[in-house]
């Protein structure tokens, strides 16, 4: 498992945009690439920087009212694919797919909508999140290659990082990460089943 991981591109889908200007400047300081779709990419470009459309690479647009826009096997790929295996670097190269070295997610907010008592089922189930939740796992997953930052309470340890070390993890931050993303996953699927169970 190599060590030291420098980040180039990003792949960046959050719900709250909140504290997100700081670390994406510090980012584009670095000369990492965004990659984005809907709301968070006119976030990202409102900011001055570049972001490429989640949909100009998988070519396909964002679908079903935005349940389906990340899930594709370019996508995917990016995150899954082995840096270190010369196998998926082959299928990379074959289907052009491009890779993600960073994944910054913050979920649906699924239990503050089941709180708001003017929520209706259809408006809770909307906030479960696919994409995201996805993205978490395959980010975490592969924490040999890719930095994966599952909520907005993670900004600012990568950003401690990248003021310390410039946009390079090492594998123990990476594990780190994975730890968390896993733990986000879990509370978020817990309060999923708790509300069916309701």
């Amino acid at each position: 498992m190599a060590g030291k991981k420098v980040i180039k591109t990003a792949l960046v889908s959050v719900y709250h945009k909140d504290g997100l200007d700081e670390l994406l400047a510090k980012l584009n300081s670095e000369g990492v690439k965004f990659l984005s779709t809907g709301g968070t990419q006119k976030f990202i470009e409102s900011l001055g920087y570049e972001c490429q459309k989640v949909e100009d690479v998988t070519t396909y647009p964002s679908i079903l009212g935005g349940r389906v826009k990340t899930l594709h096997p370019k996508i995917f790929g990016g995150i899954l694919a082995r840096r270190d295996n010369e196998g998926d670097q082959q299928q990379m190269e074959e289907y052009e797919i491009p890779a993600i070295d960073l994944v910054i997610v913050d979920l649906y907010p699924f239990e503050q909508t089941v709180a708001d008592a003017s929520s209706s089922e259809q408006d809770i189930i909307e906030k479960i999140d696919i994409g995201g939740i996805s993205l978490i796992r395959a980010g975490a997953k592969n924490f040999a290659d890719v930095v994966i930052v599952p909520s907005k309470a993670e900004y600012g340890l990568l950003l401690d990082i990248l003021n310390q070390k410039g946009a390079v993890t090492d594998v123990e931050d990476r594990r780190m990460f994975a730890s968390r993303a896993f733990g986000v996953s879990s509370h978020y699927d817990t309060a999923i089943h708790s509300w069916f169970e309701k």
